[in-house]
């Protein structure tokens, strides 16, 4: 049995409760294969998970995202082969190691013209804006969209592929260094949120008819500003809580705003089904690999630093994509 280094938390709280381990790893199980990590990707719910606000059992490792090779493959285990070039995003938890073994049901062979930085930085953002953007709500041409953090690494994906769908998007971030991001990545427009009505700038901008649907990965700080952005019949898509989570509002406020939509989806229950999975990564890998979607990994760290990692994407200090090497 080799061993290798992973990053594993014993009780929750800050990156401090990060700790760098040796880990037994065996040989693969029935339906799993052994995956050598060439790079990991680093996400905000990978906080969530440390804090405790999604609990997992404790001790645990940390991680949903990876790409490198397949080392080993378990028994059953048709589709893939030691050798393969993979990706994936989801559970479970994990990644932030050099190897593992793990099932194969989120695993998807990354294709030869996506290196594996890419492929770590890319998947659980990628398709996240695949899931929202291709069928939470179908943005269509014409739309007006609302993304919310959109220098961050969902935003920056989201604004490039709901422009390239035709869509007038308009992006929320805090800095002029961050609005310049947005902009360069289809962003027609830019709201700094802390210091502009989000909601009056969006009716300014689309001539007081409100955005077909507000993307809001932020939670409790936007969440009415972005139900007032709405144009009637529109859909408010809550998909993270990276300000917290959103406090218990009566539902009749849907009613008074508009006859409003909202949803609070996961990308697990879009990709329950293999052929879910296929279909949206199929989706991003053609968005990315004919160029029109392109992954921006704008911060590096060693994988035993995930604990500072932590620590700057918390603090804001990061844009685009963050992936933690082995």
């Amino acid at each position: 049995m080799q061993t290798v280094q992973a990053i594993r938390f014993h009780h929750t709280g800050g990156p401090e409760v990060l700790c760098w381990e040796n880990v037994d790893l065996g040989e693969p199980g029935s339906g799993q294969v052994r995956v050598r990590h060439a790079a990991v990707g680093l996400n905000f719910i990978d906080t969530y998970h440390r804090t405790g606000l999604y609990p997992l059992p404790l001790p645990s490792g940390i991680g949903l995202e990876g790409a490198g090779v397949v080392e080993a493959v378990g028994e059953g285990v048709t589709q893939f082969r030691a050798g393969d070039r993979v990706a994936y995003a989801g559970g479970p938890v994990g990644a932030y190691s050099e190897a593992r073994c793990m099932p194969v049901a989120p695993l998807l062979k990354l294709p030869e013209n996506i290196d594996f930085r890419t492929g770590a930085a890319m998947m659980l953002q990628g398709l996240t804006a695949a899931y929202l953007l291709r069928k939470t709500y179908r943005v269509q041409a014409g739309d007006a969209v609302l993304i919310h953090a959109a220098a961050g690494g969902v935003g920056l994906i989201a604004c490039q592929w709901a422009k390239a769908l035709g869509a007038t998007v308009i992006g929320t971030t805090s800095t002029e260094a961050k609005a310049e991001l947005a902009r360069a990545h289809g962003a027609d427009h830019v709201i700094f949120y802390n210091r502009e009505d989000v909601a009056k700038r969006v009716r300014e901008i689309t001539g007081g008819e409100g955005v077909a649907v507000v993307y809001d990965g932020v939670g409790k700080d936007t969440f009415m500003g972005s139900l007032d952005s709405l144009r009637v019949r529109g859909t408010m898509v809550s998909f993270g809580n990276a300000s917290g989570p959103v406090a218990p509002f009566d539902p009749l406020l849907l009613s008074q705003k508009g006859s409003l939509f909202i949803t609070r989806p996961t990308l697990a229950h879009h990709t329950a089904k293999r052929e879910e999975l296929e279909e949206l990564g199929g989706e991003l890998f053609a968005m990315v690999g004919g160029g029109k979607v392109k992954i921006e990994v704008n911060q590096t760290y060693a994988l035993r630093d995930a604990a500072q990692a932590h620590r700057d994407l918390e603090a804001r200090r990061t844009t685009g994509s963050t992936i933690l090497l082995p």
